[in-house]
């Protein structure tokens, strides 16, 4: 009986704290560490951004870091279009002069903050903190949707507001602000150095300067080693360490030097439109040498890809080795350019999603290019041929040099190069003169009417055995035979096979064999006809000459 009135009494005592809890504003201790932080309305959110700065100055007093406590007061900040770069640290230091703003203007009273129930009475978007310009906004699109945050225009102008009361001292029982110290470079810079020259403070003119030298001098420091490490790679076995250090000389310097540049801008602490403009420039090289970079790479891994298929006995890996290359540069580009643009501050979910409106009019256009695409697969996949065969397609014969995404090409007998798209090949008959195992030659040889049938007879065998001896000849079929009378020579039919690899093959294995015929037909004194006419008159007696009228 002990037990369940104890449990029942610490269930009303936990129903009590969280009533007083949600009622106040107050965060109630989760048991769970990763519980979200409410902020769904303004004094959720006040309250835990002073509840959390108030125990980051204690930290500090106390000799601790309290980072982890400032980290979560900068939750209670809308950053949404602060620039990556300096997003920690703009988040850091907008929390810091906001409490040391607020703790010399005012002390919270938590019950005038509106809470949810207010705000749902009410539709309560906006509220700020009396007699000031600070301002939470109720969001209503991206992660934060619903929450209450510090506004942007809050954001950007904390340090503005903290500049204007920073004389005034701590209102009793404030938190006594959040230990803000002015930064070390700023507070041993020159007088000279804190004055203004076309809207940067001139010592932010010499470290901008300052820091594009470092840059280029750490630019060229790279490319040095770089060339040190290539002369190491030559003396090695390996070509693909050579080929390596090769592609990645250029753009690592540029990686390297856009690195540099984009933590300095944390410490120069520019604001604004110079920040953009440079931030910009600096996420541009950054973005172009890293595409760069591994676009080149797709070179060595080309390279070695080809040297693995060419020791394997089937041909299709060396058909995909390159359209495999050809796909990583697209993908490489593609990935890269979306990755750069998220980079420069744009949503590319949202603006993939908003092309999506005008899908249907892209797949219409794009129909074609599909169409092409997945006859590249089909012929990879069905290999009706490949790259080196001699083929004949409607339009165009000759050998085959690349199959690519969109068309096959095929070097012409004339050295001309056609493109035939794949859609269309996958669709039509294919002639793979290429696949021929027996390669069939055919012809009639003419012999002058005066030859003896015995010749003939002997010819004829003679050419049978030219045929069954020949290295390069089918054995077990072929036809020699006496076809017939032609209007100028006796005919002789020719009809065999070669086995051969290519055409060039087939065209040596033919003059083999027509040679061996024209010195046997020399050795037997046969004559090969040409086309010729003979004219035969019969005489006229005077007579008949007469007698016509």
């Amino acid at each position: 009986m002990k037990r369940i009135r104890l449990k029942s009494y610490t269930l009303i005592i936990n129903l009590f704290i969280a009533f007083i809890c949600f009622y106040t504003g107050v965060s109630y201790a989760s048991e769970n560490p990763l519980a979200p932080q409410r902020m769904k309305s303004p004094r959720e959110t006040v309250s835990l951004f002073f509840q959390e700065m108030n125990q980051y100055k204690a930290d500090l007093d106390a000799g601790l870091s309290g980072e982890r406590h400032l980290d979560n007061a900068v939750r209670a900040l809308d950053l949404g279009e602060i620039p990556l770069v300096i997003r920690e640290q703009k988040g850091r230091e907008a929390a810091i002069f906001l409490k040391e703003t607020i703790d010399r203007v005012l002390v919270v009273n938590f019950a005038s903050v509106p809470d949810i129930m207010q705000v749902m009475k009410n539709s309560i978007e906006t509220w700020a903190f009396p007699n000031t310009e600070i301002i939470l906004v109720k969001i209503k699109q991206g992660d934060r949707i619903g929450d209450f945050l510090f506004s942007q225009e809050t954001v950007y102008r904390a340090e503005e507001f903290f500049k204007k009361v920073r004389t005034l001292k701590y209102q009793p029982g404030s938190g006594n602000g959040a230990n803000y110290q002015e930064p070390w470079l700023e507070r041993n810079m020159p007088q000279w150095s804190r004055e203004k020259t076309l809207g940067l403070f001139r010592w932010q003119w010499i470290a901008i300067f300052v820091s594009i030298l470092l840059g280029f001098i750490l630019k060229s420091i790279t490319q040095f080693s770089v060339q040190i490490l290539k002369k190491i790679t030559e003396k090695s076995a390996a070509q693909w360490d050579e080929h390596l250090v090769e592609i990645i000389d250029r753009p690592i310097g540029l990686i390297v030097a856009s690195v540099f540049w984009y933590f300095s801008l944390n410490v120069i602490r520019l604001e604004g439109f110079s920040l953009t403009v440079l931030l910009f420039l600096v996420q541009g090289i950054f973005s172009f040498s890293t595409i760069w970079l591994v676009y080149r790479l797709v070179d060595v891994v080309s390279d070695y890809l080809n040297h693995v298929a060419r020791k394997t006995e089937s041909s299709l890996d060396d058909q995909l080795v390159p359209l495999l290359a050809k796909s990583l540069r697209v993908f490489v580009v593609v990935f890269g350019g979306l990755i750069a643009v998220q980079n420069f501050g744009v949503n590319v979910m949202s603006l993939l999603a908003g092309l999506g409106l005008g899908g249907l009019a892209f797949a219409l256009a794009a129909k074609d290019t599909a169409a092409n695409l997945f006859g590249s697969i089909m012929i990879l996949w069905d290999q009706p041929f490949r790259v080196g065969d001699w083929i004949k397609v409607p339009g165009a014969e000759g050998t085959v040099e690349e199959i690519g995404f969109r068309s096959t090409r095929i070097r012409t007998f004339y050295d001309s190069q056609v493109s035939v798209p794949n859609s269309q090949i996958a669709n039509v008959e294919v002639d793979n003169m290429g696949r021929r195992k027996f390669r069939r030659i055919t012809t009639v040889l003419g012999v002058t009417y005066n030859t003896p049938p015995s010749k003939i007879e002997g010819f004829i065998e003679g050419i049978k055995n030219i045929l069954k001896t020949n290295e390069w000849t089918r054995k077990d079929y072929f036809h020699v035979v006496f076809e017939g009378y032609g209007s100028s020579s006796l005919n002789i039919m020719l009809y065999f096979f070669v086995m051969v690899p290519d055409w060039k093959q087939e065209l040596l294995a033919r003059q083999d064999v027509y040679l061996s015929i024209l010195k046997l037909a020399q050795e037997l004194g046969i004559s090969f006809a040409f086309p010729t006419q003979t004219l035969h008159i019969d005489s006229i007696d005077d007579v008949a000459i007469k007698n016509i009228p």
